[in-house]
């Protein structure tokens, strides 16, 4: 028995050991030289990450056990015969796991999760980000890991484990271990139970995500209900209704101010990839990267206090078309049984006369978008496998030079009027190459790109008798984390332009009004005079009722809530407010998580 509880305590430990010995390389991949990380915050990771590690080698301790307990019952026992399938599975598994972790953070900001699994069902996008050399070295790497980790468990497991006298005696010994193994897993006997927020220790992000086991991460959240109504039930029900009255007001059908020369004109909306208000210098931006938005925002409507709700395309999108809320864990793209029940721009325009279209020039399949566009009301979508072979020139499909181009010659002869098109630009993306060379910096380069193509084609649109009765919107899907330095989920990562030009419009102005990207559907409508009663996450912020600014956001298990007093933001996997300034406030946080909980119940009753 004693070799049986030995070998079985020695697995443990080993798993342990491996869980913990990649932290030190997540935090070196990840550039934590360059973060100003000391050498004992190695080993406070370590520390304050070791029981989210056990409770994971917990969870891969438990078929062992099981295997040594059916032993007790043979004279002769093969067990790392038996074992050797199981050990080459966890091995590869842990090694996938750890890589793909360690490899998608300096992307992402967050460590892996369910969120994968949103991307994986289409596998030419999600690695559109990176080269094929990055992808084969790091399957190579997974296959090398992954054997190293299996040849260690079969070298201390042994090969055969003799009979047992007092068998009984043996198989209560392990029914007790594996009591203790289920304690581990748990996190002892107290009413909490292993959690993710654990491992949170500091400050610094950072180092609480390098704590965070990643297979557990994803366990815990592949695990949640999907019972969204209970989600986030902060407040027992009358505290949640008294706390959410009064912060999305149903649209009077009176503007305070009339924007517009006709009801009816002809609207394109273009929403930039991820061209956040860091990539807008007259926003505080860096500098250089966008002079055609700058040029542009003096001759249209510039909104310069508007916050993206979300973090990613098919969070964003939503948000935009819907004017729905985002979620931290959820995205109602990929969920069609929610994501038709929502109200669109689109489907409340075709129902007023207007005919309707979808540009893109990546894959229009990707997390569902096809599902949602022409559920929510486009009458046709365009995509990459609509242009040549010769020009899917990006990794992602078509660069915005194209796509600008297959824009303007669309609308100068198109006769439908009154018409809405939508177009969803792709270069300023990951792996940001793009036909362009004015900046060095490869990233802000390849903003500069669709900074260039957008206001070539706003000029030229200029030119067009069509310009005349035209309305465009442009404001990004979501933010961009640049430069990589502080919170990544903090109020300048998700704060983005919004620019409403045209000859349609009355005047140039500048809007200061706080807001999110999610108010411009009832904002839009309702200088269209078209009823916005359905969007009711969504505020017309030239209505009479608009009288509180603020602004909400969701990150990956967090949200932030900003107005006239300062910002608030929680993390709800350490159960921590990250940001409270100038100075903390319960009333944006009880805000915040009474439109968190509201959201949540709105998603799971539809």
């Amino acid at each position: 028995m004693k070799r049986r509880i030995g070998f079985l305590i020695l697995f443990f430990a080993v798993v342990v050991c491996v869980f913990m010995g990649q932290k030190p390389f997540f935090m070196l991949y990840n550039d934590a030289m360059g973060q100003g990380i000391a050498a004992a915050d190695y080993f406070r990771v370590m520390r304050h990450g070791l029981s989210l590690d056990a409770a994971t080698a917990g969870y891969l301790t438990a078929f062992p056990l099981l295997v040594v307990l059916l032993s007790i019952w043979f004279k002769r026992f093969p067990l790392r015969k038996v074992l050797v399938g199981y050990y080459i599975l966890v091995g590869f598994v842990m090694a996938l796991v750890f890589i793909a972790d360690m490899a998608l953070y300096p992307f992402w900001k967050f460590k892996l999760d369910a969120s994968i699994f949103l991307y994986i069902d289409s596998p030419k996008n999600a690695l559109a980000s990176v080269s094929t050399g990055f992808i084969i070295v790091r399957l190579i790497v997974i296959l090398l890991l992954a054997g190293v980790i299996a040849w260690l468990f079969c070298a201390i497991t042994p090969k055969v484990l003799s009979a047992v006298r007092k068998r009984i005696l043996g198989t209560v010994g392990l029914l007790l271990l594996g009591g203790v193994l289920f304690l581990v897993i748990r996190g002892g006997v107290t009413e909490s139970t292993t959690n993710i927020g654990q491992a949170y220790f500091c400050e610094n992000e950072f180092l609480n995500h390098s704590a965070v086991n990643p297979a557990f991460s994803l366990i815990s959240s592949v695990s949640k209900t999907h019972s969204y109504e209970d989600e986030c039930d902060f407040f027992a029900e009358d505290e949640r209704k008294h706390l959410f009255e009064g912060l999305y007001p149903p649209f009077s059908g009176k503007n305070n101010i009339e924007l517009l020369k006709t009801k009816r004109p002809n609207v394109l909306i273009i929403l930039l990839e991820g061209f956040g208000a860091t990539m807008v210098e007259s926003l505080g931006g860096a500098r250089g990267v966008s002079p055609n938005i700058d040029r542009l925002s003096k001759e249209g409507i510039f909104f310069t206090e508007c916050y993206a709700n979300s973090f990613r395309t098919d969070r964003g999108t939503i948000c935009t078309f819907s004017g729905y809320p985002s979620f931290p864990d959820v995205s109602v793209m990929k969920i069609p049984a929610k994501s038709r029940t929502l109200p669109s721009i689109a489907g409340k325009l075709l129902k007023n006369g207007y005919s309707t279209e979808f540009l893109y020039g990546g894959d229009i399949n990707f997390t569902n978008m096809k599902s949602y566009l022409l559920g929510s009301g486009y009458q046709k979508v365009t995509a990459d496998t609509d242009f040549p072979l010769d020009k899917r020139k990006n990794a992602w499909g078509v660069n915005d030079d194209v796509t600008f181009d297959y824009l303007y010659e669309k609308l100068r002869n198109y006769d439908k009027s009154p018409w809405h098109f939508a177009f969803l630009t792709l270069s300023s993306h990951e792996p940001f190459e793009v036909p362009y060379s004015r900046l060095p910096e490869k990233k802000t380069n390849a903003f500069a790109f669709t900074d260039e193509c957008l206001g070539r084609f706003v000029d030229r649109m200029k030119q067009l008798p069509v310009w005349d009765n035209l309305l465009i919107v442009c404001l990004p899907d979501h933010g961009y984390f640049y430069p990589e330095e502080g919170n990544a989920h903090a109020p300048r990562i998700h704060h983005i332009p919004m620019l409403w030009l045209g000859g349609a419009i009355k005047e140039p102005m500048v809007v200061n009004k706080l807001m999110n990207q999610s108010d411009l559907a009832a904002s839009l409508l309702g200088q269209l005079g078209i009823d916005c009663s359905e969007f009711t996450f969504s505020r017309n912020v030239f209505g009479e009722e608009y009288t509180y600014p603020f602004a909400y956001y969701t990150f990956n298990n967090g949200f932030a809530f900003c107005d006239s007093t300062g910002i608030t933001l929680m993390d709800n996997n350490s159960g921590q407010v990250q940001i409270d300034e100038p100075l903390p406030s319960e009333y944006r946080l009880n805000k915040g998580k009474a439109i968190l909980q509201t959201s949540y119940d709105d998603l799971g009753a539809r």
